[in-house]
């Protein structure tokens, strides 16, 4: 249902915009309830796992991350603005990393995820730049590592403070006050965690690693083989492209009508 209180004056189009991003946001979708399908016992698993494989998750999930910002952010351009996000493209790929992935199992987990991590990233810059995002500035390169802790809001979520807002002011905070141009923040990347990339990755890191985890937790289930690691790489993938459709899709209503208009009418929004 669409706001009938806010004081700004919407088109109607842009309205259906953001409710649409709302109901992206909102709904885990397939992919997450998809692994989660899987078995109920998918979640009792990765409690289970040793604290030092938990640990040695988190710690992938933060160098993959790390690494995707070296390799990625810094290297797209914004010159094709606008144009038509490859979604079906980066899909077809990441499915056949994992079918690749879920031939060899477990023992393959890392350098699929980095793969899968690098292609999700450049699929997610794709999106930003083609609802009108510059791929230079800092503000645009931290929003497209923001996706990788969106991850809707369901009964599966507990006590994760998963609301769109609320988890970008969590993130946003980390951030306060950053000025510096995108090519001074790269020369400085591995420069202690004063950075704001460095501690916006870390707070994307803790939210990406339980994703990761449900990920590993699947393809360590023998049943699902090679067509299961593809199935899940495509999960993943689909999950994180809807993120990034809506979170820029927001963010460029923001850049018309203001973050706190957009704001009200997005948090007055009733999604059935």
């Amino acid at each position: 249902m669409l706001p009938d209180n806010t004081t700004t004056t919407f088109s109607n189009n842009d309205l259906i915009l953001l409710t649409k991003a709302k109901q992206q946001m909102e709904d885990i979708g397939w992919a997450m309830k998809g692994i989660n399908s899987v078995g109920n016992v998918l979640q009792n698993k990765i409690e289970l796992l040793p604290e030092k494989q938990q640990k040695w998750l988190q710690k992938i999930s933060y160098d993959i991350l790390l690494k995707v910002v070296k390799t990625n952010l810094f290297s797209m351009k914004s010159a094709k603005k606008n144009t038509s996000p490859l979604n079906k493209t980066y899909k077809a790929v990441v499915t056949s990393s994992g079918i690749l992935g879920g031939t060899f199992g477990v023992a393959a987990f890392t350098a699929d995820l980095a793969l899968t991590t690098k292609l999700m990233m450049r699929s997610i810059m794709d999106i930003a730049r083609s609802e009108g995002e510059d791929l230079q500035e800092l503000d645009t390169q931290l929003a497209c590592l923001q996706v990788f802790a969106l991850g809707g809001k369901s009964k599966h979520d507990d006590n994760l403070e998963t609301g769109y807002y609320a988890t970008r002011i969590t993130l946003n905070t980390t951030v306060r006050g950053a000025t510096k141009s995108a090519s001074i923040m790269v020369s400085g990347l591995l420069k202690g965690s004063s950075n704001p990339i460095m501690q916006v990755l870390g707070a994307v890191a803790s939210r990406f690693s339980i994703q990761v985890s449900e990920k590993f937790v699947a393809q360590a289930i023998p049943i699902l083989g090679t067509a299961g690691g593809g199935a899940i790489n495509l999960a993943f993938i689909h999950h994180f492209q809807n993120m990034a459709q809506a979170h820029f899709t927001i963010r460029k209503l923001e850049r018309t009508y203001g973050e706190d208009a957009v704001r009200k009418a997005y948090e007055g929004i009733t999604i059935a």
